[in-house]
């Protein structure tokens, strides 16, 4: 049997999904928000994470690292839904190290091959996520860059962007400073228009 998480934060959506997962004799299904994933995660202790890239929590920032349970004999191994045209998830779902990747607007049966592959430890990519991982490629912000831009999208100040990534207020502003520089953008708010428009955020 295969031990899954799905994680997804509209509830409708993930309902279906897992009620139609279950479906699967050799499937154990669990669902769960992403608020609610880090306490499933260590408690449910899945084979899998099946995990929507999409967090309506963090500031959009999905906190991919607390799907990766690591312990003496187990991991959960990583499934990400993506889109190809947010290429800024995608880099952070390949830095977080998920081993599957299945696009949202493809075929419900991908879902299905992708958590049997990743559960034996095989990657598992769709083709239409190709273009999405070149433009990834192309990014030129560095994860933490594309953190504080995205909590900077939210509207958060300085001193909020500090307080949630645990930084001085001195490097945010570096930090903003470099943003602008390598998007070439004129200010912050140019900053954030110009990476919106790539589907950096």
């Amino acid at each position: 049997m295969i031990r899954v998480l799905l994680v997804h934060d509209e509830c409708l959506v993930r309902s279906v999904l897992a009620e139609w997962l279950r479906g699967e004799p050799d499937l154990v299904v669990h669902d769960t928000s992403w608020h609610g994933a880090p306490g499933l995660v260590r408690s449910a202790r899945p084979d899998v994470c099946a995990a929507d890239l999409e967090c309506a929590d963090s500031y959009g920032i999905p906190p991919l690292g607390e799907l990766c349970r690591t312990g003496p004999a187990t991991r959960s191994r990583l499934l990400v839904l993506a889109t190809a045209n947010r290429p800024g998830l995608l880099k952070r779902a390949v830095e977080a190290g998920a081993l599957g990747y299945v696009d949202k607007e493809g075929s419900p049966q991908n879902l299905l091959r992708g958590i049997r592959r990743v559960a034996e430890g095989e990657r598992f990519v769709n083709d239409s996520l190709g273009f999405g991982f070149l433009k990834a490629a192309e990014m030129p912000l560095t994860r933490r860059e594309l953190s504080v831009l995205s909590l900077a999208a939210e509207g958060a100040s300085v001193a909020e962007i500090a307080g949630s990534l645990h930084l001085s207020h001195g490097t945010v502003r570096n930090y903003m400073a470099a943003i602008t520089r390598k998007t070439g953008a004129r200010n912050r708010i140019d900053a954030i228009r110009i990476s919106q428009g790539q589907g950096w955020l």
